[in-house]
């Protein structure tokens, strides 16, 4: 009987410890934020910065903080009915200090 926070943190610990053990070079996870608290967020996120030496993370989310952490950010955007469009921004080192000043 675990809430949604602790089935997420329990199947992240065993991708982390997966990971830690054989690295891989890429992991997509799509929206695995979305269950956790804020503090946990920002665990997970700093987590994954540190692990990001050897792995690239592609991280469908919808967490603030979980964007802040981010190297780069693709959104899609609709300026007019059935029209999309692809927007990018690329935060690095610099636009990280910006986000959370």
């Amino acid at each position: 009987m675990l809430s949604g926070g602790e089935k997420a943190l329990t199947a992240l610990a065993l991708l982390v410890g997966i990971f830690q053990f054989r690295p891989s070079p890429f992991c997509v996870l799509d929206e695995v934020d979305a269950a956790l608290d804020e503090i946990n967020v920002g665990r997970f996120s700093d987590l994954m910065n540190t692990m990001s030496r050897d792995t690239q993370f592609l991280v469908v989310t919808h967490s603030k903080r979980m964007m802040q952490s981010a190297d780069m950010i693709y959104g899609v955007t609709m300026q007019e009915p059935g029209v999309s469009k692809v927007v990018s921004v690329r935060l690095g080192q610099q636009g990280k200090q910006r986000a959370t000043a």
